[in-house]
Parts: C-alpha cells; structure tokens; sequence
C-alpha cells in the first residue's frame, strides 16, 4: 500500500499533536485527526464558558498542522494561528473565533470543521472525540494548588485540563464529566477503518488519556484492525507526570483500557532508563519496543519533526517519505 492511501488516524491535544500531524503529512495525505476537546483554559475556556460550543483551540491548531503548503493555505493557516496581543481580543487567535463562528452559523461543529479544513485545503480532516465539551477531574496525593477540593474522599481533586496539567503532584486517578459523552460517529468510523493509530506525544493525562475515557472511543481503538504506535514523550512534565518513568506512562494506558493491544512503542533513546524493564512493560500490550532518534539536540526542546517523519515512515512505509510517485 503507497503511503498516500494509509488511512492514519492520530489522537492527542495542543502542540503534541500538531507535531506527530506535521510530521504525518510527510507520509500520508489521509490523516484524521481526533482532538480531545476538554481545554478550559485561555482563549478556549473563555468562548466554552461564555458561548457553550466546544473549546476551539486543540482543533484549530490541529487544522494548521493539516494545512497545505501552497501560499494560499499558509496564509490562512497563519491567520488562523494569529493571536491579538492587545484589547479586548488579547489572548484569542483568529482561527478559534472563526471556528466559533462557523459553529453559530452552521449549527453543526462537524461541519464547521470541514468547512474550515476547506480553506486551508488540509491533508486529511480534524474531528472532536466527542460533540460536547468534557470536563477533566483528577485526583493527586498534593494540595498545592488553588484548584483543590478537599472535599475528594482519596487524596484531593482538582477539576478541568488547566488544573490537571499545571498542579504539582502525584496522579492518583482520572476521570471526566459528562461520564458517558456523545462520542462524534466520524471519529469511530475513521478509527474503524484505520490502516495506523497514533497516540501520543502530549501531555499523558490531560491530551493523551482523555480518549481513553470516553467508552465508545476507547472500545473503538480495542476493536480497530489498526495497527498501534505509541509514541512515548521525551521528558517527564513538572505538574502532571513528575517522577514517571516510561513504563509509568504505559501502566497509564493499560489502567484505563486493559483490553488495549498496541504494535510500536517509540521511543527516544534519552528517555530510557531501563530498557529491560521498559522491553517487559511494552511486551505485555504485545507490542514492540522501537528504539530511534526522535528528539532535537536537546531532548528538553521536544520531538524533531523530521526524525520523527522518519521514524513514523520507517514503521508504516518501510521508510518512503513523499512525495509519492
């Protein structure tokens, strides 16, 4: 199968996300991207709150990372990712006021998407995990944050993607409200058809986990005939994983869908720091532990696009990276 035809479906959030997409339009122009969609913070929060529409932000940053390269959808990409730095419209990019809108007129979120995919004529598409906004609660062994309830009965509960992500702590359990959300149909079918699942880099609990926890996506990534790739994240991230190693992100992942098979775990060699404990733990999901070069020069600096282009086209397109004949 040539890479343009892979049906490649990647989840995730924020900037882990855009990353894994822009370095999977080097192998594959049919990518579907599946955002979480519990962001309350900054400019999403203020328009999920205020306006009640999904939070705009993981989306809108996924739509860019889609773009196309001609001049005409860089533009638009680039306005899109435009944020006002001054006024009452500090703080808020264009794109996630243009997403708002398309939500009002065509009373459809799915729709606005496309058409917003439309004009920055997107390798692929970008979906929510779910038609409603979900709310993200976290119990940590801390209470060192001005988001914790005492009222949790185990540890303390801080509510919503910000608090999760920014608070200092061990992570006892996650969960969201609603429980059950409307998981949006376009999204389990793009993972039912999938020829590859990605997951990962990103936050682990707040951009990664979240799809684990709506039931019918989590049975939809059990069920699919997709082939897996976990990509493990290079550092562990003060406030949400400190202290976990790369075999605790894993565990993470088994805990909330102990069904879940994976193929690939990727894995950076800097961020090993048992590798026979980590081949163990990556053994028990089935799957196969790929040991490569994905980090910049500073793994602190994150992923490498380009190696990790490579990496991706090394597991799915024996190594060809388009353009395709």
């Amino acid at each position: 199968m040539s890479g343009d035809s892979l049906r490649i479906v990647a989840l995730g959030g924020g900037h882990g996300l855009s990353l894994s997409l822009r370095a999977l339009t080097q192998i594959s122009e049919n990518i579907t991207a599946v955002v979480t969609v519990a962001d309350d913070g900054g400019s999403s929060g203020v328009l999920r709150r205020d306006l009640g529409v999904l939070p705009p932000g993981d989306l809108r940053m996924a739509l860019a990372a889609l773009a196309n390269t001609s001049t005409a959808a860089q533009l638009w990409s680039s306005v899109a990712q435009h944020r006002f730095d001054r006024g009452d419209l500090a703080g808020h990019p264009v794109g996630n006021l243009m997403l708002v809108a398309l939500m009002e007129e065509l009373q459809d979120p799915i729709a606005a998407l496309d058409r917003m995919a439309d004009l920055l004529q997107i390798r692929g598409r970008v979906l929510p995990m779910c038609c409603e906004p979900v709310d993200l609660i976290a119990r940590l062994t801390t209470q060192e944050s001005q988001y914790i309830s005492s009222s949790a009965s185990t540890g303390f509960e801080v509510r919503g993607q910000v608090a999760v992500a920014s608070t200092r702590g061990s992570v006892v359990s996650v969960a969201i409200e609603p429980t059950e959300p409307e998981p949006c149909e376009q999204a389990l079918t793009a993972i039912a058809e999938a020829d590859y699942i990605v997951m990962g880099p990103g936050s682990w609990f707040s951009s990664v986990l979240p799809h684990l926890l709506v039931p019918e996506i989590r049975d939809a990534l059990v069920q699919s005939p997709a082939q897996r790739i976990v990509t493990l994240n290079l550092t562990e991230q003060a406030g949400e994983t400190a202290g976990f190693s790369p075999e605790d992100h894993l565990e993470v992942l088994g805990t909330y869908a102990p069904e879940l098979r994976l193929d690939y775990v990727l894995a950076d060699p800097s961020c090993i720091l048992d590798r026979e404990s980590l081949n163990q733990t990556v053994a028990g999901f089935g799957a196969d532990l790929v040991v490569t070069p994905v980090a910049r020069d500073n793994p602190e600096h994150g992923h490498d696009e380009g190696l990790l282009a490579s990496a991706y086209a090394q597991l799915m397109t024996r190594g060809k990276i388009t353009p395709w004949p």
